[in-house]
């Protein structure tokens, strides 16, 4: 069950913090493409940046993504935030890095993303807290549309086995 999320919120302004932060979760990662903007976003939602801006309060806050530094550096700069580009998920090097950097162990780190087979295998592969949210749209990089096809295939597989189900929201 390694694609199997632990939380499943519709996005990101749905996920109880005060839940995660009870579980003593310290860190939060999050992916950008699909979960904090749209694949063609050159800038920071208002409602995005005020969410950042309060989590930063009692979390650290850090963006792992597959995308390019030209375009992960405008978020992360924006909000404040570490920011890691080229991550390669579902590898976790940059997760290693970030354990290392901060001193953080696996049990205090949660990643938040929409794709079962980079960000949901990140966390599994990272021993770490898995949040997954529905896509903010439908229009993907032209990468992605090859995960999409497979996270279909684990999607229904789930399904048939009353783990998961799309739209069926749980912590």
């Amino acid at each position: 069950m390694k694609y199997l999320p632990d939380i499943y919120k519709k996005n990101i302004f749905d996920i109880n913090y005060d839940k995660l932060k009870k579980k003593d979760i310290k860190c939060l990662i999050f992916d950008l493409d699909n979960t904090l903007a749209l694949i063609d976003s050159t800038k920071v939602e208002d409602k995005v940046k005020e969410l950042i801006t309060k989590l930063k309060k009692d979390f650290l806050v850090i963006i792992v993504s597959n995308s390019p530094k030209k375009r992960v550096s405008i978020f992360g700069k924006d909000l404040g935030v570490d920011y890691y580009p080229f991550a390669l998920k579902p590898t976790i090097r940059t997760l290693k890095k970030i354990k290392s950097k901060y001193n953080l162990e696996s049990k205090f780190i949660a990643i938040i993303g929409d794709q079962f087979m980079t960000d949901m295998g990140y966390g599994y592969k990272g021993h770490i807290t898995k949040i997954f949210v529905d896509p903010l749209a439908v229009k993907d990089l032209k990468i992605t549309n090859i995960n999409r096809y497979l996270e279909e295939k684990i999607m229904n597989k789930y399904s048939k086995n009353n783990l998961f189900k799309k739209g069926k929201y749980y912590e």
